[in-house]
């Protein structure tokens, strides 16, 4: 039965609250470009305070939706290989222990769908299938061996199983991406998606390792690749929900307050934009963790290798 249409099982002044104290345990973290003045209360989240009521009156546990996890930057002077590291393993602890508090005060608790969306654009952000492969499979290997059972992954393989990966794409693209045209428009009326527009860009030219043109060749490159993401991210969203329809969105990419998406900050770093997938993750002399380009991390501490694999660095005292 869809939450949609579930019976209320509990009052729903009740529902509302405990709601409430759900989505206030995920405010903290809201990754966003917005500087309000006040913090923001969940009142100011009407998506996600609906979407979680309908989990709580159901008494089910509430299932949130991460598209992100991707695979690694293909440019060396940003990550440390191909492969999920410290970053990607602080950030899924971190996923799990919001499942965790929410189990606190809610006990059906919360899980999260990681969709990791790296065969729906790898093409275009040039980074090889099978390495997209072994970074899925290795984020699911670090759930298993941490025992974060509120996580779970989910890709294409799920979705279209065995068939070749252009064939995967060429069938969610045509299924449920918006034109180039319609994505033109939108750029140049609404200021959310220019800022995401600009945003993928920028990460597309820093992530071009090695390019024979000018400078501005690689840029007007990188502009229509960027069209291009969007399409894709746009759709694999379309299908998430199609999967995944009453699950609360949350998003990788900032968004203002009140979106349908909630955009949720997974490690802290300088830039709202910056990712696992496109750094190193650097632990401060102090104890706390950071998230920078692994050129710019090597001149402040040591690299630190796992499981035979460089990791992170740990900065000099």
């Amino acid at each position: 039965m869809s939450l949609t249409t579930a019976p209320t099982t509990a009052p729903d002044r009740l529902s509302t609250s405990l709601s409430a104290s759900i989505l206030d345990l995920l405010l903290p973290h809201h990754r966003t470009t917005d500087r309000p003045d006040t913090p923001p209360g969940a009142h100011a989240f009407p998506h996600q305070l609906r979407q979680i009521s309908a989990f709580v009156r159901a008494g089910a546990p509430v299932v949130l939706t991460l598209p992100g996890f991707p695979c690694k930057s293909p440019n060396p002077a940003k990550v440390l290989g191909h492969l999920p590291d410290q970053g990607e393993r602080l950030s899924l602890r971190f996923l799990d222990s919001l499942c965790r508090a929410i189990g606190r005060i809610y006990p059906p608790g919360a899980r999260i769908v990681i969709c990791s969306d790296g065969h729906v654009f790898g093409d275009l952000v040039h980074v090889p299938d099978d390495h997209i492969d072994a970074y899925a499979d290795e984020l699911r290997a670090l759930i298993a061996a941490a025992g974060l059972d509120r996580l779970s992954v989910f890709d294409l393989r799920d979705v279209l199983g065995d068939l070749p990966h252009a064939a995967k794409r060429a069938h969610v693209h045509e299924r449920y991406a918006p034109s180039v045209e319609a994505l033109r428009a939108e750029v140049r009326t609404d200021e959310q998606t220019l800022a995401l527009y600009r945003g993928i860009t920028r990460f597309l030219v820093e992530d071009t390792a090695r390019f024979a043109g000018t400078r501005s060749a690689l840029q007007r490159e990188c502009r229509l690749r960027a069209y291009g993401v969007i399409q894709r991210s746009r759709a694999w969203g379309d299908l998430i929900a199609d999967h995944h329809g009453d699950a609360v969105r949350l998003s990788i990419h900032p968004q203002p307050v009140g979106a349908a998406k909630f955009g949720i900050r997974l490690l802290e770093a300088p830039d709202a934009w910056t990712t696992p997938w496109h750094s190193a993750a650097l632990r401060r002399a102090d104890g706390t963790w950071t998230l920078m380009p692994s050129a710019a991390a090597a001149p402040l501490g040591h690299l630190v290798e796992q499981d035979g694999r460089p990791s992170h660095f740990e900065q000099r005292a």
